[in-house]
């Protein structure tokens, strides 16, 4: 027999998903109203591709042989996952500071609604950058030679990764607030996408920038998802780099552990 309390908690959780739902919706109807900054994302992440392959890549040899513009795509795609996370940032900062956050905290929905639904605008833009960024790798010459399985788990393993990256978003738009902050993170992200295997192999750097570019979560999803799409991966061996889709899959899990709980406590604590 189906009693009441076992009904509330099933409404509950349909009311958060349609709530959520719906803040998406709203999410994404803002980028169509003003599609300035989703487009200009989009043709930088283009003009870095075009520059690194076409300026740099000449000058630039893979080690263990192979094309660069191959080792390029799939660092290129990781790197559109890391600077979604300036997005997400700015995104929530926005809300907060004229109000809409506690606005949407006054009303009776859910409290998870508000960072569900940022979430999901997010990982849909997501997927259109690395759409996009496919396109652009496939006409400049890329070539994917990994079996279908094996392409669809390095997009999952590059959406993981974003999605890991929401909540680091998500948590510095609501605790740290202003232009100040969002240039600040602006300025760090750069930093940490090129000390990576991203662009150029650690084999190539001195050891010590070597061994930290290694250790770098973005550098063990670039690795998978050139392992994957059958790209060279620019390594000669070595812990990390036989073990890349599992650390690929590792590091996303324990940046969610961490920032989940915390943006979900800096959200309570969000003040007006």
């Amino acid at each position: 027999m189906t009693t009441t309390q076992d009904v509330e908690p099933e409404l509950r959780r349909s009311n958060a998903l349609r709530e959520s739902w719906i803040i998406t919706q709203r999410d994404l109807l803002h980028w169509v109203r003003q599609p300035a900054g989703p487009i200009f994302n989009l043709l930088f992440s283009i003009m870095l591709l075009l520059m690194f392959g076409f300026l740099f890549g000449g000058a630039i040899e893979v080690p263990g042989g192979g094309d660069y513009i191959s080792f390029l795509l799939p660092g290129m795609l990781t790197l559109a996952m890391l600077f979604g996370l300036e997005s997400t940032m700015l995104a929530m900062t926005t809300d907060a500071a004229k109000g809409i956050t506690n606005r949407f905290r006054s009303m009776p929905i859910s409290s998870s609604a508000i960072v569900l639904g940022r979430s999901g605008a997010d990982m849909a833009s997501s997927v259109l950058g690395l759409a996009v960024l496919f396109g652009g790798g496939l006409l400049i010459g890329w070539q994917i030679s990994g079996e279908v399985g094996a392409v669809v788990l390095a997009v999952f393993l590059l959406l993981w990764l974003r999605f890991a990256l929401l909540w680091v978003g998500i948590f510095l738009g609501l605790r740290f607030r202003g232009a100040g902050a969002t240039a600040a993170i602006q300025v760090l992200v750069w930093p940490v996408g090129f000390l990576s295997n991203l662009f150029v192999a650690p084999e190539t750097m001195p050891g010590w920038l070597g061994a930290v570019a290694e250790w770098n979560p973005i550098s063990a999803t670039a690795t998978a998802a050139r392992e994957l799409f059958g790209n060279p991966t620019g390594s000669m061996g070595g812990i990390l780099a036989d073990n890349a889709v599992l650390m690929a899959a590792l590091w996303p899990l324990v940046i969610t552990l961490v920032f989940l709980p915390l943006s979900a406590r800096a959200y309570r604590k969000l003040r007006a």
